[in-house]
């Protein structure tokens, strides 16, 4: 146990990393396949192939999860993993030919990408670098532009990043997530309650949101200058070795998404484009372990949004966690 997504027999993740431009995207492969299910919960979602992880669709596996930033143009990414994909001979066969299945999510970057963005080779280049190796986590892959605490704008936000965390059950049976962090809402470690990363205040400290939202005035003097339509998100992946069907997948995706309101405060606003994708490689046989997989889902996605944020590094614009001395663990 490395104590990141890749504790989950069959996954492996690769991420391309744009630090000059401050973007990048990461890819979740399962080589193998893997049962998958999605949670769009977010009001201004970018995805792409969601419809295919709904039950009673045709296409049984998923071959592979993107996650990028680039905004909308960062779907383009999800065509190298294809490529990479179809060179290894991974898909869905349908005669002759092999057609992997791609899920994507994005995530708004492109205030710090000076309009670059990852696309076809860039999906392909962390498709390929994809391993069972602890997952890099911080200011790299999806992560790299992300910023987090934006209700008083991006100028006063702070640092988000890639994170990921793992529960094992035993016996084979682990539960794990990974979640790119580029949220609306500030980020609190819930199992103290302290707020780890948010607007800054005067003091250069994070802030609480939900305190700066309820605050008497908001809405008319702070909220249409405060936050760009379309510029943030938590995307991410809970994935388990505990064999489930399409429609046990879907509902752990939305169980999971608590996690993202147990860590992001708030979560799920009009700008946000929250997706969590769910992902059973069907390695263990474990029909008892699945109310258990629904109880700590939120959990080990929260833990997978603390751990970007504590290991994001901070750019002048937007200090990290540790830069203001909220990152100890």
């Amino acid at each position: 146990m490395n104590g990141t997504l890749t504790d989950v027999l069959g996954i492996e993740v690769g991420h391309y990393t744009d630090a000059a431009h401050r973007t990048g995207c990461t890819v979740v492969l399962t080589r193998a396949g893997a049962i998958g299910g999605v949670d769009v919960r977010g009001g201004a979602p970018g995805t792409r192939e969601t419809d295919l992880l709904k039950p009673g669709t045709s296409a049984d596996l998923t071959h592979a999860i993107a996650l990028s930033g680039g905004s909308a143009y960062g779907l383009a990414t999800a065509a190298g993993v294809m490529r990479y994909l179809e060179e290894q001979g991974i898909g869905h066969r349908v005669g002759n030919f092999i057609v992997p299945i791609v899920p994507a999510a994005i995530l708004f970057d492109l205030g710090g990408s000076d309009g670059v963005r990852p696309g076809e080779d860039e999906g392909y280049r962390a498709a390929a670098a994809a391993s069972t190796d602890t997952v890099a986590q911080g200011s790299v892959g999806a992560g790299t532009g992300a910023t987090v605490g934006k209700a008083l704008g991006r100028a006063l936000a702070m640092k988000g990043g890639i994170g990921s965390a793992s529960i094992d059950l035993g016996d084979g049976a682990v539960i794990a997530a990974l979640a790119a962090v580029n949220a609306i809402g500030g980020v609190v470690d819930p199992t103290t309650g302290a707020v780890i990363a948010g607007p800054r205040g005067e003091d250069g400290r994070p802030r609480d949101s939900v305190q700066i939202y309820a605050s008497a005035g908001y809405g008319r003097t702070r909220q249409p200058a405060a936050v760009e339509p379309l510029s943030s998100t938590t995307i991410g992946v809970v994935a388990t070795s505990v064999r489930l069907d399409r429609a046990q997948a879907n509902r752990l995706a939305s169980v999971a998404q608590d996690g993202v309101a147990l860590a992001v405060r708030p979560a799920h606003l009009l700008h946000d484009g929250d997706t969590l994708f769910a992902l059973s490689t069907l390695a263990v046989d474990a029909p008892d372990e699945v109310q258990r997989l629904y109880a700590l889902a939120p959990t080990v996605v929260a833990s997978a949004i603390v751990a970007a944020v504590r290991n994001a590094t901070g750019t002048p614009e937007h200090p990290s966690a540790s830069d203001v001395g909220t990152g100890g663990a």
